[in-house]
């Protein structure tokens, strides 16, 4: 019986990774201006979005429901772009006693970018199922948020 996962997908992004890094990394708090599907983001504990010690809630839709958590950055890796999330409370602790997200980003040797999104998980018990609602969440919230960054970066030319 095999509890434990993980899940990964590369997307390819038109905007520079530094900018997408710059918003997970210090404007987190504009990801409900940006996502149709994130509903909500607030401090639950804390003063700064980005200090490790800071939980934030999040209330969001995946497969057309609404659910809720908390996150708090665990590590911040600025010169690999990386960024490592542990998520519970709300819906994810219905199903999973271990969930992180990870976010890298990616420059490729053609020039272009991309984002790998990565979740690791440990299952409450054999029953439930693997997070592949939160993989299609993921790429969608990727798809929004390059085209509203591209958007940006084109009007501030």
């Amino acid at each position: 019986m095999v509890l434990a996962g993980k899940l990964s997908t590369e997307l390819g992004i038109k905007t520079p990774t530094e900018r997408f890094f710059k918003l997970f990394n210090s404007e987190l708090h504009e990801m409900q201006n940006i996502c149709e599907r994130v509903h909500q983001t607030k401090l639950h504990e804390g003063d700064d979005w980005q200090d490790t010690d800071t939980v934030k809630h999040w209330t969001y839709v995946i497969d057309g429901e609404v659910h809720t958590c908390h996150e708090s950055v665990e590590e911040v890796d600025e010169q690999n772009k990386k960024l490592n999330y542990k998520l519970w409370g709300g819906d994810i602790d219905k199903h999973y006693k271990v969930f992180k997200l990870i976010i890298e980003l990616i420059d490729k040797s053609d020039g272009s970018g991309a984002l790998k999104w990565t979740i690791e998980y440990e299952k409450i018990n054999e029953d439930i199922h693997p997070p592949n609602g939160w993989m299609d969440y993921l790429n969608t919230l990727t798809r929004d948020i390059d085209a509203h960054l591209v958007k940006d970066t084109r009007v501030a030319l």
